[in-house]
């Protein structure tokens, strides 16, 4: 166990001191990508950077990184996004971001010699939370395709697990192995608006009854294919959506996320003639579309591999899992070694003012990726980039 020590409090106090740029009386955060709130906490967060003696810069896109004067890559990144959702936690994102700058700092300050291969970054707008975010991870993709990933060796982001798996297990830390498969769907049934009270319930071509009836059986869709799988109908929408006319048509929005490519596909296999099924029965015509797809993704084995032993060397419950949010890592892993760090959600609730993680997890998770980054940087193999 390393004899570096971060420093508790100083990780503590510029977690509070970030929650106030968007802060809400219930004690959340509103600081969606490009507001005031967010556009005030990357100036704080560059000038926390500095007051360290270390180096920041802000690139095109939005992303705040950090490292120490005069170092050259290739450099080691770590770090998370400060963005929210609305009505959000202090912790998702901003945990990582913070952890990842006192890390550098505690580096710096003691004159370690891995300090000089490491980079802190605060990505722009992972949640995707403006029409003009395409689904969010903007800044993690504008840098991966930027001629600045070519200096970085490897990337490891610590996060909370944002769901109850940990807290159920009596885990204190888990390695994550990667992050599941995202597959939206659109599904379309047609029928034949009518007078509602006229007509008899046998002869009608009732669209929101099966999109009805489709929804009610997609849980029990999942569950036959790989019951760790989770789906959801985010939207249902009925037209022409009035009490006294029977709906002519039918929208259902679906998401499945599975671990594996398989199960993904024998989900979609299954909702579709699932849809036709109750198409059928219903006089309804039905159209199913796949709107998104998202891989799966598995991170980098040596990674993955040193941090669950740092992580058993601190004598506490560790265990290994997969993410069902989706994380910048994944798209940074299709460049460069990476792996992620979670400590446990406090009854699994994110995305939520009552977001919340006990002081003494959110030290340890800190303390963890400090001996991660020393032990990834003196140990692994580096790639020599030419210029």
């Amino acid at each position: 166990m390393s004899s570096l020590r971060i420093s508790p409090q100083r990780l503590l106090n510029d977690l509070a001191e970030l929650a106030t740029f968007g802060g809400r009386d219930d004690g959340g955060v509103d600081r969606i990508a490009g507001s005031p709130a967010d556009l005030a906490s990357r100036t704080w967060l560059a000038n926390r950077i500095t007051a360290a003696g270390l180096e920041s810069w802000t690139d095109p896109i939005g992303n705040v990184f950090g490292k120490q004067r005069g170092s050259r890559g290739p450099w080691l990144l770590t770090g998370s996004h400060t963005d929210t959702v609305p009505a959000a936690g202090r912790l998702d994102g901003a945990y990582g971001a913070l952890a990842a700058i006192e890390v550098l700092r505690t580096l710096h300050e003691a004159g370690h010699p891995s300090a000089a291969a490491l980079q802190t970054v605060a990505f722009w707008d992972e949640e995707g939370v403006l029409p003009t975010s395409n689904g969010g991870l903007v800044g993690s993709t504008a840098l991966s395709v930027s001629e600045h990933i070519k200096e970085i060796s490897g990337y490891v982001e610590l996060h909370i697990e944002q769901g109850p798996r940990m807290e159920d297990a009596g885990l204190e830390l888990a390695v994550v192995d990667g992050i599941v498969g995202v597959d939206r769907y659109l599904l379309v049934i047609r029928g034949e608006a009518n007078h509602a009270g006229t007509t008899p319930m046998i002869n009608r071509h009732d669209a929101g009854r099966a999109a009805s009836k489709i929804a009610a059986h997609l849980w029990e869709t999942a569950d036959e294919v790989d019951e760790t799988m989770v789906v959801n109908v985010g939207a249902m929408e009925f037209h022409p959506g009035v009490p006294n006319v029977v709906p002519g048509e039918a929208h259902l929005t679906v998401e499945f996320r599975a671990a594996s490519e398989f199960a993904l596909l024998a989900a979609g296999d299954r909702t579709l003639a699932l849809t036709r099924r109750i198409g059928r029965e219903q006089k309804c015509s039905v159209e199913v579309s796949r709107l998104s797809h998202k891989p799966v993704v598995r991170f980098d084995e040596s990674y993955v591999d040193l941090i669950h032993q740092t992580c058993t060397r601190q004598g506490v419950p560790t265990g290994r899992l997969v993410s069902f949010a989706g994380h910048d890592a994944s798209v940074i892993s299709s460049k460069v070694p990476t792996a992620m760090l979670f400590v446990p959600s406090t009854g699994g609730i994110s995305h939520s003012p009552a977001e919340h993680t006990d002081d003494a997890y959110l030290v340890q998770g800190a303390q963890v990726l400090l001996e991660t980054l020393v032990e990834i940087e003196q140990t692994l193999p580096k790639p020599v980039y030419l210029h």
